[in-house]
């Protein structure tokens, strides 16, 4: 305790107080007080008379200014005066050095100013093991305190380590702790054990460095993000400086005026989106241009502003004008062209878009996606693509919702937005590749879509508005009609576009491809002349495809090597390429054309099948070896094939007797049934006939003609079944050199779809029954005569004849 400080005071003592507000004055603390109200003054007057020493006492409530006993908290601090200052306001500054607790015992009466009886309080000594390791403990809490609240001076640090009573350094650490509230110090001051005092501030000062350590994160993260956005919004105002010295406008007021303006130059837009709009942009005036709300606003009331909204594309109705752009555009496909007149003709009446959507299935290559081209051309709307493969996200259809980062209206409105008109040729290029995930359905979206009862009133996840898509004239393609689900194919027509032939291909060619290539290699003033045979050559021996995109490719290495010539001089202004030529430009032949054997031989038939890329010859051996009656199938050959073959043996053993055989001759002999090209998978029932034919000359030793071909199912009755594909089937037998072709007499039909130059050259044989096969195939022989004699019909030169007379039974057109 300090010298000048008497030590010998009376247990009780009488001395003037002084109500405090908004502090409390511990002992060893040192404070300017700044003193006004008369009573307070008055008290100080007669300390300073007397031995300076006056009580130091907390108000309860700092807003009363003339407090009674009952405001006055009863624990104070007895302070000595070192300086006192009368100012000109009539005001008292009084500098205070607090000395010791004290408690108020009694309040005297005194008008002039508080006057009290107080006795002092003696503190505990306590020096065990404990307070010292929770001094060390508050020592070291401290200077953590110290280091993160920078407005407690570091030598108060060197002060507080040099304090060796707990009861002073208690005292001294809460003076410092600037967020404790005034009745915890008061709680602080009225707690006369160290130890405890100690506990309390150790409490106190732990709980205050994690707040001070949460605000120091929050500071330096703050820091970081004001100096990047006052960086930014520096930048910014030197560019808007700029902008007004040069006299321009405010950028993101006029852009505002401009989106107000386009929505206003939408007389059709909806009323909903006309509302929705206004709302958005009266939100977008009260915000910063700076904001991230303010950007997702901005593109929102874009796109509402940027799509059609009724703006339409004048239509053409000329169905004579519709058929000549589909016959400029394409060669061939006249039922496809026919319905899509039938289409147009409908609309024309109706003037609506009442029918199914088109869908238009083929092979790749076959023209899908360039008859939609010629639709749109034809009918004067504009033309727009959604290349649907690999689409396995719904939102891609429908958009995403404004609340992700980045969102956008789907693709069907972006589609629209491109084509500036809301009633265009819209293509959904490749629908059967879409797949689903978590992420949704694609193809449940186009239901939708799709539906001419729905599609007045889609809506846009991102939009959140009713669209009318039901001027928009879809078009789909797809190359399988598998991968599209099957409520989907029922909001549609299909429209099936089988391979091109070899015939087609050549058209195809000389007509589109070889003029479209000799523009693009520069050969315009060039005059090429590809001759047929050359294309010809192409088509079999360097492309296999049901399409002309190789083709295309192939001519088009051939244009590129003629201009190479042209170029080094090697050649004049007139090249002609004939089919010998066609490996000089192109190398070595890539396929080879499966043709017909020289000679007749046993067990060797020639299949027809129809594969992704057209029809081809498919080549039946059979060969009876010794063995224990097994039927051995190799070749790939798939189930329904396997079964074929079994009904065709089981065919050949019901007619043993009549084809000269012991009953039971399949007992001693094995019979292999092999189809070439064995990496080739295979499969359907087509081939029956011809393997039943093939079984039997093994058998019989007798040889089938090489120049015959057949296709058809066969029954354990020998009755042919009709097949598919017969168009490219016969036009497969024309190019492999076949002179007769045997085809079920229920495909009769179809042999108007084949073309008449191809017909012309080949015999087709139309057969109900096995025995009508064999007759034809194997020939004049004793075996053929057992089997009954059934009139066969031969359609050969347009008409339908019997193989006795030469005389028109009927004719085909």
């Amino acid at each position: 305790m300090d010298a000048s400080y008497p030590t010998n005071l009376p247990p009780v003592v009488r001395g003037p107080l002084l109500p405090l507000r908004d502090i409390i004055v511990f002992p060893h603390m040192v404070v300017p007080l700044f003193v006004g109200r008369e009573k307070s003054i008055a008290a100080l007057d007669v300390a300073m008379k007397k031995d300076k020493r006056i009580l130091l006492a907390a108000q309860r409530d700092a807003k009363t200014n003339n407090p009674s006993s009952k405001d006055i908290y009863p624990i104070g601090t007895v302070g000595t005066i070192v300086q006192l200052l009368k100012l000109p306001d009539e005001t008292v500054k009084v500098l205070v050095e607090g000395k010791q607790r004290a408690k108020i015992l009694n309040y005297l009466d005194s008008n002039a100013h508080f006057n009290v009886e107080y006795e002092l309080v003696e503190e505990p000594e306590d020096s065990t093991v404990e307070t010292g390791a929770l001094m060390r403990e508050v020592q070291s809490t401290f200077e953590t305190y110290v280091k993160l609240n920078k407005q407690i001076p570091p030598e108060m640090l060197m002060t507080v380590q040099n304090i060796t009573d707990p009861a002073r350094m208690a005292d001294s650490i809460v003076v410092h702790l600037s967020s404790v509230k005034l009745a915890e110090r008061q709680e602080l001051l009225e707690n006369f054990s160290p130890s405890s005092r100690l506990t309390k501030l150790y409490e106190m000062m732990q709980n205050e460095i994690e707040i001070l350590q949460v605000e120091k994160r929050i500071r330096t993260r703050v820091k970081k993000q004001m100096e990047r956005s006052q960086k930014e919004y520096y930048l910014n105002e030197q560019m808007h400086a700029i902008q007004r010295e040069l006299g321009e406008k405010d950028e993101f007021r006029s852009e505002l005026i401009d989106l107000e303006k386009q929505i206003k130059s939408k007389p059709k837009i909806s009323k909903e989106a006309l509302e929705k709009a206004k709302k958005e942009l009266k939100k977008l005036q009260m915000m910063s241009p700076m904001s991230a709300e303010a950007t997702v606003i901005r593109n929102y009331v874009d796109w509402i502003s940027i799509l059609p909204w009724g703006k339409k594309s004048k239509e053409s109705y000329d169905l004579v004008n519709a058929e000549k752009v589909l016959d400029e555009d394409h060669y061939g496909l006249t039922k496809i062209k026919e319905r899509i007149i039938e289409h147009l003709a409908v609309q024309a009446l109706s003037k609506k878009l009442n029918g199914p959507i088109l869908c238009f299935v083929g092979p790749p290559g076959t023209g899908k996606t360039s008859l939609a081209k010629s639709v749109a051309r034809a009918t004067g709307r504009e033309f727009v693509r959604l290349s649907l493969g690999g689409v396995r996200d719904e939102a891609e259809i429908r958009g995403h919702r404004r609340t992700y980062i980045g969102a956008l209206p789907g693709k069907i409105v972006q589609s629209l937005k491109k084509a500036g008109s809301d009633n265009p040729v819209f293509l959904l290029d490749e629908i059967d590749k879409m797949s689903s995930d978590f992420r949704g359905d694609p193809a449940s979206a186009l239901l939708e879509v799709l539906a001419p009862e729905q599609n007045h009133m889609f809506n846009d996840h991102y939009l959140d508005l009713d669209y009318d898509l039901s001027d928009v004239m879809f078009i789909t393609t797809a190359n399988m009609l598998s991968g599209i689900p099957i409520p989907l194919q029922d909001r549609m027509e299909i429209i099936e576009l089988s391979s091109y032939t070899e015939y087609e291909k050549l058209n195809i060619a000389t007509k589109y491809l070889v003029p479209k290539q000799q523009e693009r290699c520069g050969l315009k003033d060039i005059q090429l002349d590809i001759e047929e045979d050359a294309i010809s050559t192409i088509i079999n021996s360097y492309t296999k495809e049901a399409g002309v995109r190789s083709l295309e490719r192939e001519i088009a290495s051939v244009c590129r090597k003629i201009a190479r010539d042209v170029v080094k001089n090697e050649l004049q202004d007139e090249v002609a390429v004939a089919s010998k030529d066609i490996a000089r430009y192109l190398g070595v032949p890539k396929y080879k054309v499966n043709e017909k054997e020289a000679e007749d031989k046993v067990g060797l038939v020639n299949g027809l099948a129809v594969t992704s890329v057209g029809g081809d010859l498919l080549t039946v051996e059979v060969s009876a070896i010794a063995g224990k009656g097994k039927l051995i199938r190799t070749g790939r050959m798939g189930e329904v094939m396997q079964e074929a073959s079994e009904a065709a043996f089981t065919y050949v053993r019901s007619r043993a007797e009549l084809l000269g055989l012991k009953t039971d001759f399949y007992k001693d002999l094995d019979i292999h049934v092999h189809f070439p090209e064995g990496a080739v998978p295979k499969d359907g029932p087509s081939a029956g006939i011809a393997t039943a034919t093939c079984i039997i000359s093994a058998l019989t030793k007798i040889p089938v003609k090489s120049d015959l071909a057949m296709t058809g199912e066969i029954t354990l009755r020998g009755r042919v079944l009709p097949i598919g594909g017969v168009k490219e089937k016969i036009l497969a037998a024309h190019r492999g050199r076949i002179n007769t072709v045997i085809i079920p007499a229920e495909n009769r039909k179809d042999l108007h779809d084949v073309p008449k130059k191809i017909l012309a050259a080949i015999d087709v044989v139309l057969v109900d029954h096995m025995d009508q096969v064999l007759r034809v195939a194997l020939g004049d022989n004793e075996v053929v005569e057992r089997f009954s004699s059934i009139d066969t019909l031969i359609y050969r030169n347009g008409r339908l004849i019997t193989p006795d007379k030469e005389q028109d039974t009927t004719t085909v057109s």
